[in-house]
């Protein structure tokens, strides 16, 4: 089957309510909040994840899957290995953004900021709320790292899990980072690609409501 050619035709036309910004709180992360719920609710496999975008010191960009840890009004977390590619550009680079695409309900939401990490008993107070089998594999596996087989990754997750039966540690290159919002837009569909997007930006203490073109 030609699926390529199939690709000209592949969209889906989305009808519903305008989103206005009388509709909209003042705080973007009050209206997360919302939207989140909403996801939830409408039984969305894995609402918390979401794509996140990284790059480089040089401006090599990358982006993955990621879930959401945590929000208020300090920013978002996510958890992850330091050591990872992610891990790596935010050192260097420490700006992300993230895209929660909530297709089914015809929404997304788009956030930029700065990023920092979260404190290391934030840290080891999630990786304590881990599953044992993720805890244990957050050690075996070096994030981003080439292996030479899955046996040889499967063997080191036995050792491991035969040295820690009970309580592995949280280790010392893995933990939280947390985005600090400038920017967050939320976007509905619309008939004919008449999209609503409307962005919050940064202003001060406070933020700027701004309608963007689709």
């Amino acid at each position: 089957m030609d699926t390529a050619s199939h690709l000209p035709g592949l969209r889906h036309s989305y009808e519903g309510e305008p989103l206005l910004e009388s509709g909209l709180s003042d705080d973007p992360v009050a209206q997360f909040a919302v939207w989140f719920g909403d996801a939830v609710e409408a039984g969305l496999p894995e609402p918390n994840a979401m794509i996140v975008a990284t790059s480089s010191a040089g401006g090599r960009p990358s982006a993955r899957t990621v879930l959401l840890k945590g929000f208020d009004e300090r920013g978002f977390v996510f958890f992850t290995n330091y050591e990872s590619r992610k891990g790596r550009d935010l050192g260097e680079n420490p700006r992300a953004c993230l895209l929660f695409p909530w297709h089914p309900i015809r929404r997304q939401v788009r956030i930029e900021g700065r990023v920092v990490r979260v404190s290391r008993d934030d840290s080891d107070s999630y990786f304590r709320s881990r599953p044992y089998g993720s805890r244990v594999a957050a050690w075996a596996s070096r994030q981003s790292a080439v292996v030479r087989s899955r046996e040889e990754l499967d063997a080191r997750y036995a050792a491991l899990a035969e040295r820690w039966p009970e309580d592995p540690p949280t280790p010392d290159f893995w933990g939280g980072f947390r985005v600090i919002p400038e920017e967050m837009e939320f976007w509905q569909g619309q008939t004919d690609r008449m999209h609503d997007r409307l962005r919050y930006r940064r202003a001060g203490a406070g933020w700027v409501l701004e309608r963007l073109a689709p």
